[in-house]
């Protein structure tokens, strides 16, 4: 049974609708983790874990507990590449999903970034998320839960 997990640290609030009508709707279990309290609403299927805070603590307590063929929302580019090497999938906050194809571009991008940056460098962080990276967001997410059937009971 697929389970979500959300990298709740960085997660965006416009998104939280769209993943909890699914959530509800599909009855999937899904686990927020953060190092601290993130309500995305009111759900049974729902679940909160709390880590410490440091750096990469919700980072390695999502890849303890997922499973292969999982679903993992993060904007987190190195935890989607250790997502992938699970086998279960990743999707950022703009829908796009990380795959083994992408994701080493990916990281290479986001390591030549830091590299300027670490040099003194200035340069410009993400743009503003919008409405329509929330539509995106939820076209790419809703066919991905499309392929999944949850269990139905006899």
């Amino acid at each position: 049974m697929l389970t979500i997990y959300i990298d709740g640290d960085a997660f965006v609030n416009m998104l939280k609708p769209i993943v909890l009508k699914q959530i509800e709707k599909l009855k999937i279990p899904t686990v927020v983790v953060a190092n601290k309290r993130i309500n995305i609403g009111k759900s049974q299927y729902v679940s909160y874990v709390i880590v410490k805070a440091g750096a990469d603590e919700a980072d390695n307590e999502i890849v303890t507990m997922l499973k292969e063929g999982d679903l993992v929302i993060t904007a987190d580019i190195p935890l989607a590449d250790r997502v992938i090497t699970k086998g279960a999938h990743a999707i950022d906050h703009r829908g796009e999903f990380y795959t083994p194809e992408n994701i080493k571009q990916y990281l290479a991008m986001r390591n030549l970034m830091e590299s300027i940056r670490e040099m003194g460098e200035t340069t410009k962080g993400p743009k503003a998320f919008t409405n329509k990276d929330a539509e995106m967001f939820a076209n790419s997410f809703n066919m991905f839960l499309q392929k999944y059937k949850p269990k139905t009971t006899s």
